[in-house]
C-alpha cells in the first residue's frame, strides 16, 4: 500500500505541475522517476497527506529544503520536460500546419488522421514540425 502511495504521490506531483531534453518524458515516466527518488521523502515529510487538491505537492514545496539532493533534482528534471511536452503539444498546429496543408488535404484536424498523416510522411515533413511532435510525446 505503501509502495502504491508513493507513486500516486509521485505521478500528482508530476500532473499537478506544469525542457530539458531532446525528448520529454511522459506523465508516467515523470511518476516513476519521483516516486523512485521522492518516495522516502513522501513518506518522511508528507505521511499522512491527502493525495488530492495539490496537498501534497504543498506539503512537498513546504519541506523543499529538507528534500534530497536527487529528489530536488529528478523535480526539476521532470517539470522542465512535462511543461516541454506540453508547449510542444500546444505549438503543433501552429508549426505542422504547412506541412499538414502540403501533405494531407483533406484532413480534418482533431480527429487523429492529421497526426497519423504526419507521421507517415516524416521523412519529408519539416524540421521544426517533426521536432514538435517527438516532443509532444506522439512517436
Amino acid at each position: 500500500m505503501t509502495g502504491i502511495r508513493i507513486l500516486l504521490a509521485a505521478l500528482l506531483l508530476a500532473v499537478s505541475t506544469a525542457g530539458a531534453s531532446a525528448q520529454t518524458m511522459s506523465y508516467a515516466q515523470a511518476g516513476a522517476l519521483l516516486a523512485k527518488s521522492c518516495g522516502p521523502d513522501i513518506t518522511k515529510f508528507c505521511p499522512k497527506v491527502n493525495l488530492g487538491g495539490g496537498a501534497l505537492r504543498a506539503c512537498m514545496e513546504g519541506k523543499i529544503s529538507q528534500v534530497s539532493a536527487r529528489c530536488k533534482s529528478d523535480y526539476v528534471m521532470a517539470m522542465a520536460s512535462i511543461a516541454k511536452r506540453q508547449q510542444a503539444q500546444q505549438s503543433i498546429y501552429k508549426l505542422c500546419n504547412a506541412d499538414a496543408a502540403r501533405l494531407c488535404q483533406g484532413m480534418v484536424p482533431g480527429d487523429g488522421n492529421l497526426l497519423s498523416c504526419l507521421l507517415e510522411a516524416s521523412k519529408v515533413v519539416s524540421a521544426p514540425c517533426n521536432q514538435a511532435i517527438t516532443d509532444a510525446g506522439y512517436r
